[in-house]
């Protein structure tokens, strides 16, 4: 029979509020008030680790026959040296499940007043993350804080989850604390949620998880126009090749830069035309969970998001996506160019070997 997936859509919006309140906390009391190395992640991985530890505890207590794709494994913290990160992990988790109820939430999830966990607990939430992955049944998975250096710079990072099903992607949502609410009113302030639900259309939500406002990725005009989104850095995602994509197309605009599925979400309200993110090399390996919730957003925003052959992206091969071939997210009315621009350039650098 089918389902709806208005649980998992709900309890999803629930956990990733949680987390973006819990991640938002950790930039302000451990990156922007301390004194930090060059180079020094920890605050970092103490909000990977807390906001994995929530997310996984509510959908233990909702969906306990559910297993989890996460980033993060507990086995330093669970040894002498990893204490004092320890501490600050369970604290901060345990601050945001018991926060006050907010709206939709509901107490039998394991959230509110009076719902702490213990250290193992919530060590063993974070562990439950360890699933291998695979083709069929249930599965979600947890990205607590995508894009490591937006969020240090206190730019751009998502804390992203998403069901996937047999395969398929099912529930995506997307919690963006830093991305303006409404790029034309930036008066407006900043940090939304983009919830999807396949068949079911994409929205975004304020940062409390109300006030829904359908997306539709809108028409282009004029490849010429067409503002490419890319990443900050090009440590996975080749520039040069996104620039020589942009002249066969004819593109004149700059690109969008920014870290995080926070690009996948830009490009559901129209700040960008595509999203191309094309590998700079052998070896490296996307994960699922740096891609599911913007696959299907997008998707139900009326785009199309592909590899650079062409074919959808496969959530049902384990960890990764296996061999890398890129990723081409844009609307209907473009992806076909984009995606036959990225064929071209690709045959003329293969010439050239």
């Amino acid at each position: 029979m089918a389902t709806s997936y208005a649980q998992e859509e709900k309890v999803a919006i629930a956990a990733v509020r949680r987390a973006c309140v819990l991640t938002s906390s950790v930039f302000e009391k451990l990156i922007k008030n301390e004194t930090l190395v060059k180079g020094d992640k920890s605050p970092v991985t103490v909000g990977d680790f807390a906001a994995q530890a929530l997310i996984s505890t509510i959908l233990q207590n909702v969906f306990p026959n559910d297993p989890i794709v996460g980033e993060e494994d507990a086995s330093d913290l669970r040894v002498e040296s990893g204490k004092a990160m320890r501490d600050r992990i369970i604290s901060l988790a345990n601050d945001a499940l018991t926060a006050p109820l907010a709206a939709g939430d509901d107490p039998l999830w394991g959230v509110g007043p009076g719902k702490d966990q213990s250290a193992d607990e919530l060590l063993d939430a974070i562990d439950r993350g360890n699933y291998t992955g695979g083709s069929q049944g249930r599965m979600w998975t947890i990205d607590p804080i995508d894009g490591t250096k937006g969020f240090l710079r206190g730019e751009q990072y998502a804390v992203c989850l998403s069901l996937i099903v047999d395969s398929k992607v099912q529930v995506g949502v997307i919690g963006c604390p830093n991305l303006p609410i409404d790029p034309a009113h930036p008066e407006k302030g900043v940090g939304a949620i983009f919830s999807a639900v396949r068949g079911k259309g994409a929205r975004q939500l304020s940062l409390e998880g109300t006030d829904p406002i359908p997306l539709r990725i809108p028409p282009i005009t004029s490849l010429e126009a067409v503002k490419f989104l890319e990443s900050v850095e090009a440590a996975h995602s080749s520039h040069s090749f996104n620039d020589r994509v942009s002249a066969a197309l004819g593109v004149k605009a700059t690109p969008l830069r920014m870290d995080s599925q926070a690009k996948y979400a830009s490009l559901c309200r129209g700040e960008g035309g595509a999203y191309l993110r094309m590998p700079t090399g052998v070896g490296y390996k996307e994960k699922i969970w740096d891609h599911a919730p913007g696959q299907i957003l997008v998707e139900e925003a009326g785009g199309v998001v592909t590899n650079s052959r062409g074919e959808p992206l496969d959530f049902g091969l384990g960890r990764t996506l296996g061999e890398n071939y890129g990723v081409i997210a844009a609307g209907k009315d473009v992806h076909s160019q984009v995606l036959a621009a990225v064929q071209k350039v690709q045959g003329e650098l293969k010439a050239k070997v």
